[in-house]
């Protein structure tokens, strides 16, 4: 039997985290109590229907959102429950974020993208923007505005920039939801790699590629954190959950 995580090893860990959503006087519970550990070296998919609360999971892990209830710690410091300046300070220090809108400033380069998001962590950036660029391909594409790139370049652009301060943590929002098959290969096996550099991989994803990759599957239903790769296989028979 394998042995949990120890203390030392987890870098992202969230505990019963409640989120809470009012319109006029409807609420919506959108997550119900959910905890998770991920430690460095691993990835962790999480995956289920549409409306299970999977992109409000990543935005409260990421510090952009605030949960009602519950915390939220990165690299042992917690992330949750302080002023958006700091949020964003320790976000910009710990966590990169592969949103699946992209992350990118249209009027900016590729290349000032990257410096725009390591200008945000004071000192010397731990990697060079060249660097990064020539590691998912795009050194020729350094000057291009993101409306010039194609879908896999702006993929590989947008996962550039999440990792400009080389993180603790790597969190994705459909890295792969509109890329091609080899393309998605490409993205999924540069995640991987982050992981065998140390670093804690999250993917919130319906790609069966990532999923097969993942060292461990969440499945999120209304709300409620199921682990296992049996709680995704029941999610894919009911909901279609995976394509």
């Amino acid at each position: 039997m394998t042995a949990g995580p120890s203390h030392d090893d987890v870098v992202l860990a969230a505990r019963e985290l409640y989120r809470f959503y009012r319109a006029g006087e409807e609420e919506t519970l959108a997550l119900r109590g959910v905890s998770l550990r991920v430690r460095r070296g691993e990835t962790v998919a999480v995956v289920g229907p549409s409306g299970a609360g999977k992109s409000t999971l990543l935005a409260c892990l990421a510090g952009l959102d605030e949960p009602s209830g519950g915390e939220v710690r990165v690299a042992g410091v917690r992330i949750s429950h302080r002023p958006e300046t700091e949020r964003a300070r320790l976000r910009a220090r710990h966590v990169g974020v592969l949103l699946q809108s992209r992350n990118l400033l249209p009027h900016l380069t590729v290349r000032d993208n990257i410096r725009l998001a390591q200008y945000a962590v004071r000192g010397r950036p731990a990697v060079r923007a060249g660097t990064l660029l020539e590691q998912v391909g795009l050194v020729r594409r350094a000057g291009a505005l993101p409306r010039q790139l194609s879908g896999g370049e702006l993929a590989r652009a947008g996962l550039a920039v999440a990792l400009a301060n080389s993180p603790a943590v790597l969190l994705a929002d459909e890295p792969t939801g509109e890329l091609d098959g080899v393309t998605e290969e490409l993205v999924l096996r540069m995640l991987r790699d982050r992981a065998a550099y140390g670093c804690a991989v999250l993917i919130v994803t319906h790609s069966a590629e990532a999923v097969r990759g993942a060292d461990r599957v969440i499945t999120l239903d209304d709300g409620r954190a199921h682990e296992g790769r049996e709680g995704s296989a029941r999610a894919k028979e009911s909901s279609h959950v995976l394509r």
